[in-house]
């Protein structure tokens, strides 16, 4: 006898590709049409969460059974990131001791689109008890959860976009929504920035971007190309093409900036039949009056500086016009700043 498994997966009917596009494109009207039923509910519930989330002195405190818990979890990085420091707590780990991560001082933000989930509902006692806070997001009013809370937020949506009405699609996409409502308003209220957000990304693209400074990623001391006013264009090469940056700066005997002379000016002076590389002196071809940057700049704005005046190299030089470094356009590739 052949047992078929319990896993085989109905045989599919056929469609066509224009059928498959207009399921697609009905899920986006549907999830559409729900996130805009919600937003038109964003009330004085919604500006009482809030209220609540900004006096905490603890942190808010996510939970949520199966696709909730997914969202709830989603909900919590995202405050995490934001300012709001967050966490997700599973409600069936809870039950088995998780209980004791949660202190007097926390929020609890519980999500049940039935608002009758019992994981969830058998830790309403002893948050209580405890004095926590209680903001739901349900998508039933007259639920138990948004009974017991102190604020609920209502998420219920006109239609899941799941043709069976079963799969949990836009009642998700409408609470995803809501917590990022929530996030976004207590980022703006705290005054919360780019930086801020940097720092608690380091690891990332955009903590790259907004953390690392020019004096991270320049060539310094000995490695910095430079010559003096009366050197030739032979002697500019040389110095090029030992320090490998197509470049070299011009300076004064102090070390202030005098001129550039970069890999296209050499093509430039080739082209040109009347220079002689030993004889012509190279202040006579640099180019004057580079573009700079400073060495506390962010190394960001090296990148826009070269995209803006289309260059690959920069000297960075002191509030003297001392040349105190230089980068190229590799060096932000190697810093992943582009």
């Amino acid at each position: 006898m052949t047992i078929s498994p319990l896993s085989a997966a109905p045989a599919p009917h056929p469609v066509s590709d224009a059928g498959l596009a207009a399921s697609g494109r009905r899920v986006f009207e549907i999830e559409g049409q729900a996130l805009a039923a919600v937003a038109a509910r964003i009330d004085g519930a919604f500006t009482a969460a809030c209220r609540l989330m900004l006096e905490a002195r603890g942190r808010v405190v996510c939970t949520g059974m199966g696709k909730s818990g997914h969202v709830a979890r989603k909900i919590a990085a995202t405050l995490a990131s934001t300012g709001t420091p967050a966490f997700y707590v599973h409600p069936g780990e809870a039950g088995h001791g998780d209980l004791g991560m949660i202190t007097d001082a926390d929020i609890v933000l519980a999500l049940s689109y039935s608002g009758e989930s019992d994981e969830v509902l058998m830790l309403l006692p002893v948050l209580k008890r405890q004095g926590n806070k209680l903001i739901s997001m349900t998508g039933r009013a007259q639920s138990t959860m948004a009974r017991e809370s102190d604020v609920h937020l209502d998420v219920s949506v006109p239609a899941e976009a799941c043709p069976l009405a079963l799969a949990p699609t836009s009642s998700t996409t409408a609470s995803l929504a809501m917590g990022d409502a929530l996030a976004v308003a207590l980022l703006e209220a705290r005054g919360f920035t780019a930086d801020d957000f940097a720092r608690s990304h380091p690891a990332g693209a955009l903590g790259r971007r907004l953390l690392l400074h020019i004096t991270d990623i320049m060539h310094a001391g000995d490695d910095v190309p430079r010559i003096k006013a009366d050197a030739s264009v032979s002697e500019a090469l040389v110095e090029m093409s030992h320090k490998r940056l197509g470049m070299t700066a011009v300076v004064d005997d102090g070390g202030r900036l005098l001129g550039l002379y970069t890999d296209g000016d050499l093509r430039r002076t080739l082209d040109d039949p009347g220079v002689d590389l030993r004889s012509t002196r190279i202040v006579e071809v640099m180019t004057r009056a580079p573009k700079t940057i400073g060495p506390e700049a962010l190394a960001v704005e090296a990148a826009q500086l070269m995209e803006t005046h289309k260059i690959s190299g920069l000297l960075v030089v002191d509030a003297e016009q001392r040349v105190v470094g230089a980068l190229n356009i590799h060096d932000l590739l190697r810093a992943r700043v582009v």
